[in-house]
């Protein structure tokens, strides 16, 4: 179109647009797009792809959409011209948004078609119109945009991760193109080839359509913007971790008044499940589960250079400190110590070990079968030429690897390692009586007689109760044959059945996490995991009510004894294994503290037989019961525990005590106690620092990494 032309149609009164109009428009610029179509395709020489004919119905379906558009009280004053370059412009981007959502990867050939058919159509409305010059320019411009806008609210086009170019290569992509660029360009024509809306947006493989960036943003967008500043951030759906983990819940140790309840009773526990599991949450990024954290499991994961007995003939030796709480001025800590007799290797008992392997397809993870493996391996390095191991495993039906071999063919029973897979169900009841009838067959008198089970803790076939299980395994202890636990893995880890086992078949629970807990547990620790030198073995302390006011007990919640129960031989107990030691912490408040929570009662009686305050300064009062190995009948022990006992201050404490303590509230912060509440976790660190000590396997220095990943997930 020439110049003049353009001056002529300035003079010209532009009549008001009609429906007849609008609609014959709308009719020519959906057929000049089917047109372009069938033109690509033939310049392609690619035949029909599927869905093709939805053309004609999208020709129908947008004409109908426009019509309601276009039937709206704002009326555009511009030519016929402007009119159907307004259709053509909004139908083709319509036409292209429908198109891409149903393939993504037609996207790339329906922009560049649409392109190229603004050119003509915007060509021609531009020169039409542009007796306003630029400013006329700017505002047809900004009636395109207005009508792309409305029309979003009958097409809008799926979500970004559903249009993406599937074709696309993995490169890293192109710039964000800014929000200017897209809502305030100007209609520019260079080289055949129209500016503006359409000429702004981005190519299929880009950042975002111009339509979705618009419909996503706010009205007032600031210079420089990207489209992904702009976007309306989308939060994904929160998808909660499923887990079949059960971990059994109990409540922490209450505060008992000595008025009252004089008297705490518990079982020993020398179990360390509890540390290797909380280990593996923080290093996975999380705070464990409370009900996991079993603070006297904590404790006792460490070793620790307690004064033990001198001989045999003492099975286990205690020791109690009286020492400042670091988290309370107020209150004092009295910490029990207990050494178990370490048994000479030449002088150790002959092992009848059966191996009960849980082999069903939920331990085909590497942390379960495959680590499995590899720590009994080290296990049967660690145990002496005259030994015997079977084993056993269980997956649908139970069945017998290896029949009692002599560790002196340790080459077939490392083979017989090696040969297993897993697969199937997990029948735990069916292997845990095959198990111990080997044991049965290999018994050694006065020897070591024990089932050693390695699962992920899934019963599901078979007496897969708790109650049933545990009746079964009471029953084997008595003739003799004990079972210890080693659980792996998580998703499905059985926590409260493996501690119902181990507690009832008088062995260990431990949890193996990585092979260096496995070299702790089966080769450092191997005689106290193998060999026990107490069998039962309860403690109960009375305190002094003229000298402590209230006590509470850090720990041993689900260790916890009825009164009466201490001097009844029937009712089953911890077992402390050679060279094991078990630590019991209390925070005790000495009359006349301030600390003390409940008052006096009014008509409470003064308990007849009271210690006197001046009777040698006794603060409590320890007594301890086990059995020897073998025996029926439990013995004796008792101590009193008197100001001598007395460190003075924290710092005078030795570095095992002190670390022991950083521990415990290490613990109680994990499980959220109010007592540990204004505790911060930098002194928890510090005072384990500080009292670290020889750390010959590192043990101690990894707690400190331990403290420093709690702070940071608890803040």
């Amino acid at each position: 179109m020439k110049d003049d032309h353009l001056e002529e149609l300035g003079k010209v009164n532009v009549p008001a647009a009609s429906d007849k109009a609008r609609q014959a428009a709308l009719a020519a610029a959906m057929q000049a797009y089917d047109a372009a179509e069938e033109t690509v395709a033939q310049q392609k020489n690619s035949s029909a792809t599927q869905g093709n004919g939805f053309l004609n119905r999208l020709t129908v379906s947008a004409i109908q959409r426009m019509e309601k558009l276009m039937g709206t009280k704002s009326r555009l004053k511009t030519s016929t011209a402007l009119a159907s370059f307004c259709v053509l412009a909004i139908g083709g981007y319509a036409s292209w948004a429908v198109l891409e959502s149903m393939n993504p990867q037609m996207g790339a050939i329906r922009l560049e078609t649409e392109r190229k058919e603004a050119v003509a159509g915007q060509d021609d409305a531009i020169a039409d119109s542009a007796t306003g010059g630029k400013t006329a320019s700017q505002n047809e411009t900004r009636a395109v945009e207005s009508q792309v806008r409305k029309s979003e609210e009958f097409m809008a086009p799926e979500p970004a991760d559903r249009r993406q170019d599937l074709s696309a290569p993995a490169d890293e992509p192109a710039p964000a193109p800014r929000i200017g660029e897209l809502v305030n360009a100007q209609p520019e024509v260079s080289g055949g080839r129209a500016g503006g809306v359409l000429g702004a947006l981005p190519s299929a493989d880009g950042e975002a359509d111009a339509a979705f960036a618009m419909r996503k943003v706010a009205p007032s967008v600031a210079p420089g913007t990207t489209v992904r500043d702009a976007i309306a951030p989308i939060d994904p759906p929160v998808i909660e971790e499923q887990t079949r983990d059960r971990i059994e819940e109990f409540a922490s140790n209450g505060i008992k008044r000595v008025a009252e309840e004089p008297v705490s009773t518990f079982s020993a526990d020398v179990d360390t499940a509890s540390y290797a599991w909380v280990r593996r949450a923080l290093k996975q990024g999380m705070l464990p589960d409370r009900d996991s954290v079993r603070i006297e499991e904590l404790v006792n994961y460490f070793p620790y250079d307690w004064p033990g007995p001198d001989s045999a003939e003492t099975p286990f030796k205690a020791t109690a400190t009286i020492l400042p709480t670091p988290w309370n001025p107020d209150t004092r800590l009295l910490h029990i110590a207990v050494k178990g007799y370490d048994i000479a290797p030449q002088d150790r008992p002959a092992a009848n070990l059966v191996f009960l392997i849980d082999v069903s397809g939920s331990m085909s993870e590497p942390d379960k079968l495959p680590l499995l493996k590899s720590a009994f391996k080290l296990l049967v390095e660690k145990l002496d030429p005259q030994d015997t191991v079977s084993i056993v495993t269980y997956a649908g039906n139970a069945g017998t690897v290896l029949e009692p071999t002599r560790v002196s063919e340790k080459a077939k029973i490392l083979r017989a390692m090696d040969q297993l897979s897993p697969g199937g169900s997990t029948a735990g009841a069916a292997g845990i009586e095959q198990a111990y009838a080997l044991a049965q067959e290999a018994f050694v008198e006065g020897g070591v007689n024990r089932v050693m089970l390695a699962t992920d803790g899934d019963f599901n076939v078979g007496a897969s109760d708790d109650e049933s299980l545990k009746k079964m395994i009471e029953e084997k202890r008595r003739s003799g044959i004990f079972l210890s636990v080693f659980g792996f893995g998580q998703g499905n880890y059985n926590d409260r059945l493996m501690q119902v086992l181990a507690q009832n078949g008088n062995g260990i629970a431990a949890y193996i996490d990585t092979l260096g807990e496995a070299e702790k547990t089966l080769v450092q620790e191997a005689s106290g995991a193998l060999f026990p030198i107490a069998s039962d073995v309860k403690f109960q302390i009375e305190f002094n009510p003229a000298r402590i006011a209230e006590y509470r007990q850090i720990g041993f919640e689900t260790r916890a004894l009825k009164r009466e129960d201490f001097n009844n031989d029937r009712v089953d107990a911890g077992d402390i294994g050679s060279g094991h030691s078990v630590t019991a912490i209390y925070e005790i408040v000495p009359v006349g503290s301030p600390a003390v929570s409940v008052g006096d009662l009014r008509y409470q009686p003064a308990e007849e037989g009271a210690v006197a305050h001046d009777a040698g300064g006794e603060i409590a009062f320890l007594k301890m019961r086990a059995k020897r190995p073998g025996e029926a009948k439990s013995e004796l022990t008792e101590m009193a525990i008197t100001d001598a006992d007395s460190a003075g201050g924290l710092e005078a404490a030795s570095d095992d005590v002190r670390f022991s303590v950083a521990v415990a509230g290490f613990g109680q912060k994990l499980r959220d106690l109010d007592a540990v509440a204004h505790y911060p976790w930098e002194a928890v660190e510090k005072l384990a620092a500080t009292s670290r000590g020889a750390d010959p396997y590192g043990y101690r220095s990894e707690f400190l990494q331990l403290v420093r990943l709690a702070k940071a997930l608890d803040e």
